[in-house]
């Protein structure tokens, strides 16, 4: 195992769900986290929670300009980057002629424009260092054609493209590039708060996994040996039967 005592990750999407619990997985592995969210009472409560180990960011990752701004206060901060976690996403269900274009263009700003400008900003330094790791949150939805989301599984299918179209650009560099797609979590994007009797119904179902499963396998992903690359991980509750 690679241990992660005194790491520097950045995590976009902190402030709930699977970024909320990846962020506190990271401190109790012994990182400093950078944690980049919308909510600034959201980032505030957290960064309380984790005095010396979490540096709040407040960013709007579909502003193109953001990446670059995100990855400037991390190294002002810390001096260098370890871990890259783009995980900010929105989503966007139902029939393609019901949605608005509004709503695809915000969409595809935050899930691939968000995910392209702050790899792109990150990844020079980790380049000139030789090391760290970029490990962006997919989706089941972008390994296959989901005809319910056809929006969001077409911007998680370019999150894949991506990833592995980058990791073969920088193959031999020492820098680590992957994805992990979860299936159903249960956590505020799709409506179920966390220790919620809903949440528990589903679990005792096997219908959905919560977001501190994504981040123990996150963890693993992160842990592996420098000559150990996890490309993919699809993560699914055991009833799903996508």
């Amino acid at each position: 195992m690679t241990q992660l005592t005194d790491r520097i990750a950045l995590v976009t999407g902190s402030s709930s769900g699977i970024g909320l619990a990846t962020t506190e997985a990271l401190v109790a592995e012994g990182c400093r986290v950078v944690a980049v969210a919308r909510s600034e009472d959201a980032l505030e409560r957290l960064r309380a929670a984790h005095p010396d180990a979490v540096t709040p960011v407040v960013a709007d990752v579909s502003d193109p300009a953001a990446g670059e701004r995100i990855v400037e206060r991390a190294l002002a901060a810390h001096g260098r980057l370890d871990i890259v976690l783009p995980n900010a996403g929105i989503y966007i269900g139902g029939d393609l002629a019901g949605t608005s274009s509004a709503d695809i263009a915000a969409l595809v700003a935050t899930n691939v424009t968000g995910v392209m400008t702050l790899v792109r900003a990150a990844l020079p330094h980790l380049l000139e260092r030789g090391s760290g790791d970029i490990l962006v949150t997919s989706s089941v939805s972008g390994r296959q054609d989901i005809e319910w989301e056809p929006v969001y599984s077409a911007s998680k299918h370019a999150v894949q493209s991506f990833v592995h179209t980058v990791r073969r650009q920088t193959a031999g560099s020492g820098v680590r590039i992957g994805a992990i797609a979860p299936g159903v979590v249960l956590n505020p994007l799709w409506g179920f708060a966390h220790g919620s009797p809903e949440e528990a119904a589903r679990i005792e179902e096997r219908t959905g996994i919560r977001s501190s499963d994504v981040a123990d396998a996150i963890v693993f992903m992160l842990t592996r040996p420098p000559h150990v690359v996890v490309r993919d991980l699809v993560l699914l509750p055991t009833g799903q039967d996508i």
